[in-house]
């Protein structure tokens, strides 16, 4: 299958790119490396430099590169930001979706992958989370990833466009090679912040709340493998080509791991003490957030497999320690 991927040169979208690679699928990549990184990329993979809201432009790129369906990273996703500056978030992670969407009914490609949050969720009343858990998101990024949702789900109805959403918990971890990993800028995820103290990167790792109702009083978070994300999305192609087709799926281990449990992961991984220290908690973060993976494991024959956080983490010590100033390139 030809899989354009939408924001390939990112974190999980690079993932994904080697795990189609590896499955026997070919994948191009379209990013305007705004976040993403060149180097995420192998040089066998084609490679577009363009933006996602260029509805021209990627309507040809999908005519001429035969594109049998199209997998969407490109949204902004840092939660802080979109709440100052919401418009940025509808533009781009709606007004641009739309207009690649639009494209896609432009070239008659009829399948879609979307990668959704589990803050489209906010703050549910009950735990594990499924799928059927209210809808009430609690800042822009999430209300704009919903939105997009709701456009899939009155498109599969007229039958232009099958969709498949997933609806990530903690994406973490790296290639199991070590060839591509995290790098964000700023960083925002717990499990580099706390390499990243280990190795005296940055310094003391702050922990938000120490007095929740939880076993060690930290947030408790559900952290899934970048790599048993990206096999998820594969896994769901054959349901795609039934028309009129709308899927949604929650990914994520179902076991919830404590802040202290990550640094306590890392120490261990890395041999190296994570210093931090005990800060007030953060306004709109939930104790606990952890997902029911019923569902994608029973339709779609996915498990995750990388259960133990210890697993999962050493990945991510692998890709930080063979690259320390991550992918040394320079995001515009």
């Amino acid at each position: 299958m030809n899989v354009l991927v939408v924001g390939g040169a990112g974190y999980i979208g690079s993932h994904c790119v080697k795990q189609l690679q590896a499955a026997g699928h070919r994948a191009l990549v379209l990013d305007n490396l705004v976040f993403g990184h060149r180097s995420a990329i192998s040089d066998d993979v084609t490679f577009y430099n363009e933006d996602l809201g260029n509805r021209s432009a990627v309507a040809k790129i999908l005519l001429e590169e035969k594109i049998d369906l199209v997998m969407h990273f490109a949204a902004f996703a840092y939660v802080g930001e979109s709440v100052t500056d919401p418009l940025k978030y509808y533009e781009n992670n709606v007004g641009n979706t739309i207009q690649l969407l639009l494209a896609m009914t432009d070239a008659g490609v009829k399948k879609f992958v979307f990668s959704s949050t589990c803050a489209t969720y906010g703050e549910p009343d009950e735990l594990p989370i499924v799928e059927d858990t209210p809808q009430s998101p609690i800042n822009p990024y999430g209300t704009t990833k919903l939105h997009v949702e709701h456009i899939l789900k009155d498109l599969a109805h007229t039958g232009e466009i099958s969709s498949a959403v997933f609806r990530y918990f903690n994406a973490s971890g790296a290639a199991e090679d070590g060839s591509i990993g995290e790098d964000h800028a700023p960083e925002t995820h717990l499990i580099p912040l706390a390499i990243a103290a280990a190795t005296g990167q940055r310094g003391a790792l702050k922990i938000f709340g120490t007095d929740y109702p939880t076993p060690d009083g930290t947030c408790l978070r559900d952290y899934i493998h970048v790599d048993d994300l990206a096999r998820a999305h594969i896994s769901v192609f054959d349901q795609l080509a039934e028309p009129n087709k709308f899927v949604d799926y929650n990914l994520g281990t179902g076991k919830p791991t404590s802040v202290r449990e990550i640094l306590d992961a890392v120490e261990k991984v890395s041999g190296l003490p994570v210093p931090a220290e005990e800060a007030a908690r953060r306004e709109g973060d939930p104790p606990s957030l952890y997902a029911d993976n019923t569902k994608a494991r029973t339709e779609l024959g996915w498990e995750p497999q990388y259960m133990d956080i210890e697993s999962n983490i050493a990945t991510a010590w692998k890709w930080h320690q063979s690259h320390p100033d991550g992918y040394g390139d320079t995001q515009d």
